[in-house]
């Protein structure tokens, strides 16, 4: 990994969609090198996948709730069918499991309340749970798909 990496990985991060040359100009290398790099890094997975960040709002699933799940088993069954739960819900986006007092936490996105209820139905189906709590946010403050790349070696 070294700064021509790092300054692909950054430019792509921003604009995954900006063209080869446009790429290989902004950090100053040749179209083919450019390209080996940029296949390397697909190759050795610092680039998971390409995607396109769409607007929540016009898609109605402005509202973000961040539920926090705790669960009185503690097994390798009972994990792989929260997994399967929560992977079965497509309103659920983001799953952590965690340390504390809470065993997972997630986002869910929703149109509205009503539209959550939904989905907190479903989710309390899964037996073995002890506790399932809501906040929904109320503003989102700071919101980006952009890793930090100063902490590459």
């Amino acid at each position: 990994m070294d700064k021509f990496d790092i300054e692909i990985l950054s430019r792509l991060q921003a604009n995954c969609s900006v063209s080869l040359n446009d790429l290989a100009e902004a950090v100053a290398l040749g179209s083919s090198a450019c390209w080996r790099r940029v296949q390397k890094l697909e190759e050795t997975g610092y680039i998971r996948g390409r995607v396109a960040v769409l607007d929540r709002k016009k898609l109605n699933v402005g509202v973000s709730v961040f539920v926090s799940v705790s669960t009185s088993e503690h097994n390798e069954a009972w994990v792989a069918r929260f997994r399967e739960t929560v992977a079965d819900i497509p309103e659920v986006v983001e799953v952590y499991r965690m340390a504390g007092d809470t065993d997972y936490l997630m986002r869910v996105v929703v149109p509205d309340i009503e539209a959550y209820d939904g989905v907190y139905k479903r989710l309390i189906r899964l037996p073995g749970l002890s506790d399932v709590s809501s906040a929904f946010a109320m503003e989102q403050i700071k919101y980006t798909t952009e890793l930090p790349l100063k902490y590459l070696k």
